[in-house]
């Protein structure tokens, strides 16, 4: 890791709330700090004391068992003691405010805030209003950015770089703030970004973010180096997106015959929990060209490398 001071020059952000407002520069920050980690946990030894006596707090209004593990372990790696906050269970069932739980846990005098929220915008409100620095872990459907960055440290080892990659996203983009993170970054890093979904769950004007946009998977997925599926995120739907999940896979369900319209040495990710029959056929998930195991251990190590980025820019006293 560079030293605290060069730390902050590199990355001055107090918060890590989005992708967008992060330069090239700052990105590849991230994953250099990110590559770090990944050989420490390779280690028998795994823990650094970079975060020793500082205190985190994951803050989860939406479940999620990968993400809040994987922070977890990010945060006992390096040395911090670690909070898992239970929303669902606690006084926001009461009527506590997102602003109401902001005052109570800045009183704790936490040091790192990690917050998953339904609503867009969540995040960044609560980031306002406390002292220390706040992680977005997902809020909506507008931003998940360590998922973007443990994603492109995945096509950067499997690949060798990221500049002139053509990467398609291929399904639910309409819900996806993975997909959302995922362009900000893949363009701001140089790779074509394609998108293919049906127009149900495609965003509109989602050709301003600079991507192409395909409603076949064989147009879309021609000559792709990556193949990014995501989850059709039934939970976030009101009204008939798609007629069955039976014809959504058949159209654009990733199997065998679809990777094979791909480049010959295309990989292939998932951001997880797979819905195995729906976005993406067993066959694939679980062959040679799959990189979701891959993405799990990557998203420890740049969690780690988040938090410790952020770490340089606590006080001391």
């Amino acid at each position: 890791m560079p030293t605290p001071a060069a730390s902050t020059a590199l990355f001055p952000h107090r918060h890590l709330l989005g992708i967008a407002g992060l330069s090239p520069a700052e990105i590849s920050h991230l994953l250099a700090a990110a590559e770090d980690a990944v050989a420490l946990n390779r280690q028998v030894e795994k823990k650094r004391a970079t975060l020793r006596g500082r205190t985190q707090i994951n803050l989860f209004f939406e479940n999620s068992t990968r993400t809040q593990s994987s922070f977890e372990i990010a945060g006992k790696r390096l040395g911090a003691d670690v909070m898992n906050m239970s929303v669902g269970n606690s006084s926001m069932k009461k009527g506590e405010t997102v602003l109401d739980t902001a005052a109570t846990l800045n009183a704790m005098r936490p040091d790192v805030i990690v917050v998953r929220h339904h609503a867009a915008g969540a995040v960044a409100l609560l980031a306002q209003k406390v002292d220390c620095s706040v992680v977005n872990a997902g809020d909506g459907a507008h931003e998940h950015p360590t998922q973007a960055l443990l994603d492109a440290l995945t096509i950067k080892r499997a690949k060798g770089g990221i500049h002139g990659l053509v990467v398609a996203i291929c399904g639910d983009v309409l819900h996806s703030r993975v997909a959302r993170s995922n362009i900000l970054l893949l363009n701001a890093l140089g790779a074509e970004v394609r998108v293919i979904a049906p127009s149900t769950l495609l965003p509109v004007g989602i050709e301003r973010m600079g991507v192409k946009v395909f409603r076949t998977m064989r147009e879309g997925l021609a000559g792709a180096d990556v193949v990014m599926m995501l989850r059709l995120q039934l939970e976030r739907m009101n009204g008939s997106f798609v007629p069955s999940v039976k014809e959504y896979f058949a159209h654009f369900g990733l199997d065998a015959a679809k990777l094979a319209y791909a480049a010959p040495d295309a990989v292939v990710m998932h951001p997880g929990p797979m819905n195995r029959g729906v976005e993406i056929a067993s066959e694939v998930a679980d062959g040679p060209r799959s990189l979701i195991r891959d993405q799990v251990e990557m998203g420890v190590a740049v969690r780690m490398a988040v938090l410790e980025t952020l770490a340089q820019h606590l006080p001391d006293a």
